[in-house]
């Protein structure tokens, strides 16, 4: 007897084709229980260093791929991640990234202040090293504050690296971020770097600065086969030229930390910042502003109650004036500046 169109017995098989060929989607994902943990140190150009097994015997170095099962999500240096494939680290294999941890940490920035899209430059750090001269070039007060509000807003320390102080006095810009309480170390050329590694030790640290800083000078003198190029100050413009094109994460000698030079920035947009993690960073304000604060309070406005706090002693006027020089640096305008 003849089929008529429209009938069909149950062995027929009918899948509509995707896009790219014939197999049926599905958005079940492989659980990847294989999967060997690592941290990535380097990105280049899509492909990703990784160190497996970190610290142990069989510490190797791994080149990996992003899986495309990981959509949009980006890989960052210091990202905790699970490879799968070829991890032997054998010269030309290549892994594949199918799985990102949750991040402690992230610091980002924006192009500008008006930018909405959020770049992330290092993951998992916990401490955020401002590296600025004392001179060669002078000291820029703006580009500090901003990336002091990025650390407040990450969850990072801050810590101050006041580099050059063989060409000048490091006092003023000393005083002039005490009320902050942010610690601070000095450094010159060819001298001590006991207090440097003091701080470093033991932690994961991005080191942040404009080009010509000396951050490249410094990363070679804490890890010395580091080998980061040294750039020179223009004797026109006052700038540095850039020299480390992308992240990169060294061991510190003795395996004694982490740290993550960066790229030197000339801008560092803040468009993606909450206010409450700037002031979050101040304990004895954020209490004054938990209290006595209108709802959404910018502490930038004339009924602030922060104002009233530090009439009563509960605070320091420096302390305040120092929160509201952040909030201001974050806002942009003219203090955004060119870094």
């Amino acid at each position: 007897m003849a089929r008529r169109a429209n009938d069909y017995d149950e062995d027929d098989v009918r899948v509509r084709p995707g896009r790219r060929g014939s197999r049926p989607r599905t958005r079940i994902r492989p659980a990847h229980e294989d999967a060997v943990p690592a941290f990535v140190t380097a990105v280049d150009r899509g492909r990703y260093r990784c160190l497996v097994a970190a610290g142990g015997p069989g510490e190797r170095a791994v080149t990996a791929m992003r899986a495309r099962e990981l959509g949009r999500k980006s890989v960052v240096v210091g990202d905790r991640v699970a490879l799968v494939g070829d991890v032997s680290g054998a010269p030309d294999t290549l892994a594949r990234i199918v799985r990102i941890e949750p991040r402690t940490s992230t610091l980002r920035r924006t192009a500008d202040d008006t930018d909405p899209f959020e770049r992330v430059i290092v993951a998992n750090a916990d401490q955020l090293v401002v590296v600025t001269a004392l001179a060669d070039p002078e000291p820029r007060p703006r580009l500090i504050d901003r990336t002091l509000v990025a650390a407040y807003d990450a969850g990072m320390e801050p810590l101050l690296a006041l580099t050059k102080a063989d060409l000048a006095d490091p006092a003023d810009l000393v005083a002039e971020y005490a009320p902050l309480g942010v610690p601070y170390v000095v450094t010159e050329r060819g001298g001590d770097l006991a207090a440097v590694r003091g701080r470093l030790s033991g932690r994961i640290s991005v080191l942040v600065g404009h080009s010509g800083v000396g951050k490249s000078t410094l990363v070679n003198a804490l890890v010395p086969d580091a080998e980061r190029a040294v750039s020179h100050v223009n004797a026109v413009t006052g700038r540095g030229r850039h020299t480390s094109s992308s992240a990169l994460a060294l061991e510190l000698p003795g395996r004694d930390g982490w740290i993550i030079d960066t790229p030197g920035v000339r801008s560092f947009g803040l468009a993606h910042v909450d206010p409450a993690n700037v002031i979050d960073a101040f304990e004895d304000l954020a209490e004054g502003a938990a209290e006595r604060c209108p709802p959404r309070c910018d502490h930038l406005r004339d009924d602030c109650g922060l104002d009233g706090w530090v009439a009563d002693g509960r605070a320091s006027r420096a302390r305040l004036d120092s929160l509201r020089r952040l909030l201001r640096a974050r806002e942009g305008g003219d203090d955004a500046g060119d870094a």
